[in-house]
């Protein structure tokens, strides 16, 4: 059995451009999950984008472009997510369907995220790094290669995931804390985890001392080195999230990575919606 993907963005998320919640139900169904959670994006960061990327990017991301260079996400529809999350409920009687957000720096944006969590009822809330501080503004981690060395822009991202799990409280899960990785440049050489071990340990050890959950993102998946160091730090809960943004990414490379969790220490909770745990 599959476990519950707990990272999936719709149409309701601001940077969907192919996303739909009824078609990745039914993928839901046809891959035999019991369970799936709707994290949509929740920014109230003002990112910089330079001039010459402006030009390359969808339509619908340059129209959130302000005059003064920087995106602005727009803020999601809450009832209407809602909404839609009901009906799917509906539908798809045979799937748990969770409700959900993605949490963009939730320790930049407390007053924001607190008036958000209490505008509804969500069963998993992720906090996520995406961005970074460069000078007076504020840059998604993929724009910051070529800026910065890949070991720094990792070491930055990693004190940044750190000051988040120690800086909010309006999270469970932690997402992606590999995010760099994604576009890890390759006249660097193979991503080695094991060069960065302390600052992983770090993050590890405050999440788990807060009994929160780290998540294994199969967008690019977690090395099996991280997840030993989670074990080993304490740590007692894994989530599982495809980070899909269209139907056909719901649950990818589930099966392998539930099979590394096993080799680690973590198997299935007692329900098909719970998070792994210790075995």
């Amino acid at each position: 059995m599959l476990p519950t993907d707990s990272h999936v963005h719709t149409e309701w998320s601001w940077d969907c451009l192919a996303g739909s919640m009824t078609a990745s139900c039914r993928k839901a169904v046809d891959l035999g999950l019991r369970s799936i959670a709707f994290t949509e994006h929740t920014d109230f960061t003002a990112w910089l984008i330079p001039p010459e990327a402006i030009a390359t990017m969808p339509e619908k991301y340059q129209e959130m472009v302000r005059t003064d260079g920087t995106l602005l996400p727009p803020p999601l529809d809450v009832m209407g997510y809602l909404s839609c999350i009901e009906e799917c409920r509906t539908r798809f009687p045979g799937l748990r369907i969770l409700s959900g957000l993605e949490l963009g720096e939730p320790h930049w944006h407390s007053t924001d995220v607190k008036n958000i969590l209490r505008s509804g009822t969500f069963d998993r809330v992720l906090g996520s790094v995406h961005s970074l501080r460069e000078g007076p503004h504020a840059l998604v981690v993929e724009r910051l290669h070529g800026l910065r060395r890949p070991d720094d822009l990792l070491r930055d991202y990693l004190a940044e995931a750190l000051a988040m799990v120690e800086g909010s409280n309006a999270f469970e899960v932690l997402g992606h804390l590999d995010y760099p990785v994604r576009a890890w440049p390759a006249e660097a050489g193979p991503f080695d985890p094991g060069r960065f071990e302390e600052e992983f340990r770090g993050v590890l050890r405050a999440l788990a001392a807060g009994g929160r959950v780290l998540e294994i993102n199969t967008a690019v998946p977690l090395d099996a080195l991280i997840v030993r160091w989670w074990r080993e730090c304490g740590g007692k809960w894994i989530s599982f999230g495809s980070d899909a943004h269209e139907p056909g990414q719901v649950a990818r490379d589930f099966a392998r990575m539930g099979a590394l969790a096993e080799g680690c220490g973590f198997g299935p909770g007692r329900n098909t919606s719970d998070f792994w745990r210790r075995s």
